[in-house]
């Protein structure tokens, strides 16, 4: 029972410390402001088998 005591206190230790390192609250980087058709660049890159590169992303901007 003390073992399991103490692995939930370390639980909540690293949660309550969640995002100290984030000056900003953000968990990604901020956004560049353009708009991607994502389901057809998804698509493409599971056909392609790979990531898309910039240049074919590019084709996928609104």
């Amino acid at each position: 029972m003390i073992a399991a005591e103490r692995k939930q206190k370390s639980i909540m230790d690293k949660f309550d410390k969640f995002g100290e390192e984030m000056p900003d609250g953000r968990l990604t980087a901020p956004s560049d402001g353009k708009v991607y058709r994502l389901r057809e660049a998804i698509l493409l890159s599971k056909q392609l088998g790979r990531p898309l590169t910039q240049e074919e992303l590019k084709g996928f901007e609104v």
